[in-house]
């Protein structure tokens, strides 16, 4: 699998915006990956530290571990 190949292929992926500790990362991601990332990170730092952005993921690089996101 390649790296920009999303884990699940079927469904729409999701522009992530990470704040953390004053570095700002952006990140493409499955949508249900997304969301369990974005449980995760709200449970551990600021509740505002991340957002999901509609819109065209083309050049940003994919959540790194995402799959780790999928599995329960």
């Amino acid at each position: 699998m390649s790296a920009n190949a999303s884990p699940m292929p079927g469904e729409k992926d999701v522009h992530l915006s990470v704040f953390l500790h004053g570095v700002r990362m952006d990140f493409s991601a499955c949508l249900t990956a997304a969301l369990c990332f974005v449980e995760d990170h709200r449970s551990h730092h600021y509740i505002d530290a991340v957002n999901v952005i509609p819109g065209d993921t083309s050049g940003i690089p994919r959540l790194p571990n995402e799959r780790l996101y999928l599995d329960p």
